[in-house]
C-alpha cells in the first residue's frame, strides 16, 4: 500500500507546495539578495501551528541552494536549543567549527567570534520556533551577521517581540514579515491528495475520507498527514487492500497522541514543571501557577514569562484557556494526558 514512506513523514519537504505561492514569492524575493552575495533581510514567519511555516521556509532555502552554488542552509530548532549557547553551537557545529569549544567554559563570545570569521558561501539559518529562546539576545547576535540570512518562525509576532530589547523590536519590526493563516478544508484536501499521489498506491483512500481527514485536522497541515500517515501505516501492517472508515477513525485519535506526546516530550523543563503543575492541580490562573511552580524549581522564570509559556502551550493543544484576561484559568485539554508521561 505503501510505495513511499518518506512523503508521509512530518519532516517531508515537497518539491512542489500546495496553496502557499504567495508565501513562497514573498520569502524568496526576501531571500533573494544572497544569491548575489549582498545582505538580506531578516524574514520572520508566523502563523498558527500546522500552517505550513517550517515547510515553506525550508522548501525556499532548498530552491535557493539549487539555484545557486554558493548557498547553504542551516536549521535549528530553537525549542530543542533554547539556550543561547545551543543555539551558537548547533550554526557553529553545521559549519564545523566547533573543535575546541567545551559546553561548560566556552564563553558565548567566543562563539560569536567563530561567527563572526566565518568566510564560507552564504548561508540562511531558519531558526525554528524563535519565540522558544530564552535568552533572545542571540537574534542580535546573528542579525548583525551580514554574512548569514536569517529566518525567524514563531506562532506570533508578539511572543516574538514581546521577550527582546528596544534596539531589536526596531530591526526585527522593519524586518520583512511572511505570515501565515490556517489552511481551508479544501486546501488539506489537496495537500493530502498530493501526498497520496506521491506515497500511496492508487485507489486505497476516497476523496471523500479525504475531506473527512481534512475536516477533523481543522486547518492544521501537521495533523491532516499525521493522520493519514497513521491510516496507512495500520491499513499496511493489517494487509489491507484499502484504507477503511474505521482505520481512519482510529487514526485521528493516534495521530492527535502523537502529536501531543511529541510535543510534551519538546518542553523544556521549567515548562514541563508549568504544564504539570496544570495537569495535576488545573484550572488555575496564571498567578497560583507561577506561585507554584517558583516553589519547585531554583532560578524561576519571571510571571511575563510563565505567561509566555501557558500561551504556548494552548498554541499546541497543550492546555486549554478560558476567561478573559483578568480572570483567566488553564487547564489540561479535554482529552489530552491526564497522567505523569516519563
Amino acid at each position: 500500500m505503501i510505495r513511499d514512506a518518506r512523503v508521509l513523514r512530518a519532516g517531508f519537504v515537497p518539491r512542489e507546495v500546495e496553496h502557499r505561492d504567495a508565501e513562497v514569492n514573498h520569502l524568496s524575493s526576501v531571500l533573494e539578495p544572497i544569491t548575489s552575495g549582498e545582505p538580506a533581510d531578516t524574514a520572520i514567519v508566523t502563523g498558527p501551528s500546522g500552517a505550513g511555516k517550517t515547510c515553506i521556509s525550508q522548501f525556499v532555502t532548498e530552491r535557493l541552494r539549487e539555484a545557486v552554488l554558493e548557498v547553504e542552509a542551516t536549521y535549528v530548532n530553537c525549542w530543542r536549543n533554547y539556550t543561547r549557547f545551543r543555539t551558537l553551537y548547533q550554526i557553529l557545529d553545521d559549519i564545523g567549527k566547533t573543535i575546541d569549544i567545551h559546553r561548560q567554559s566556552t564563553p558565548h563570545d567566543e562563539l560569536i567570534g567563530r561567527l563572526q570569521q566565518y568566510d564560507g558561501p552564504r548561508r540562511v539559518v531558519i531558526l525554528d520556533e524563535a519565540d522558544q529562546l530564552e535568552d533572545p539576545r542571540v537574534l542580535y547576535d546573528l542579525h548583525s551577521l551580514s554574512q548569514f540570512a536569517i529566518i525567524c518562525i514563531a506562532n506570533r509576532e508578539e511572543d516574538l517581540f514581546s521577550r527582546v530589547d528596544d534596539r531589536l523590536v526596531s530591526r526585527l519590526r522593519s524586518s520583512e514579515h511572511v505570515r501565515m493563516d490556517k489552511y481551508h478544508d479544501e486546501q488539506l484536501y489537496d495537500i493530502l491528495s498530493a501526498r497520496v499521489r506521491w506515497g500511496l498506491e492508487k485507489d486505497v483512500i476516497t476523496d471523500d475520507q479525504l475531506y473527512r481527514i481534512a475536516d477533523a485536522a481543522a486547518g492544521d497541515a501537521r495533523l491532516a498527514i499525521g493522520i493519514l500517515r497513521s491510516a496507512a501505516s495500520t491499513a499496511d501492517r493489517e494487509n489491507e487492500e484499502r484504507i477503511t472508515d474505521q482505520i481512519i477513525r482510529g487514526a485521528m485519535n493516534d495521530a492527535r497522541t502523537q502529536i501531543q506526546q511529541k510535543n510534551i516530550d519538546s518542553l523544556t523543563p521549567h515548562q514541563r514543571v508549568v504544564f504539570d503543575i496544570v495537569r495535576d492541580h488545573g484550572p488555575l490562573g496564571p498567578s497560583e501557577i507561577h506561585d507554584r511552580y517558583a516553589q519547585e524549581v531554583d532560578d524561576p522564570r519571571t510571571k511575563r514569562t510563565i505567561r509566555s509559556y501557558l500561551s504556548k502551550m494552548v498554541q499546541y493543544n497543550l492546555l486549554e484557556a478560558e476567561g478573559t484576561s483578568r480572570d483567566r484559568e488553564y487547564t489540561l485539554l479535554e482529552g489530552g494526558v491526564s497522567s505523569p508521561v516519563e
